[in-house]
């Protein structure tokens, strides 16, 4: 990032055709993952997404029948 900034003065202008040009050399450095990388990735996404679904309804389940208990004795204590 910092040769693309250290490239770029501040007293030029160029036009568009540079722009597609210089944005064209910048596209053939690119390098792209692979179809398995891609889908080994999307996995472990996907897998993480459900466990902490599952996790935090576990924790608000938890969280409300903590609640609730506390609310039951305040009840008892008070006597309503």
């Amino acid at each position: 990032m910092a040769e693309a900034v250290d490239t770029i003065k501040s007293d030029e202008k160029g036009g568009v055709g540079q722009f597609v040009q210089e944005t064209r050399e910048e596209l053939n450095r690119v390098s792209y993952p692979s179809r398995e990388d891609v889908q080994g990735t999307t996995l472990i996404v996907i897998i993480n997404v459900i466990f902490f679904a599952i996790f935090l309804f576990l924790v608000d389940w938890t969280w409300v029948y903590i609640l609730q208990g506390i609310e039951w004795l305040v009840n008892k204590a008070v006597g309503v």
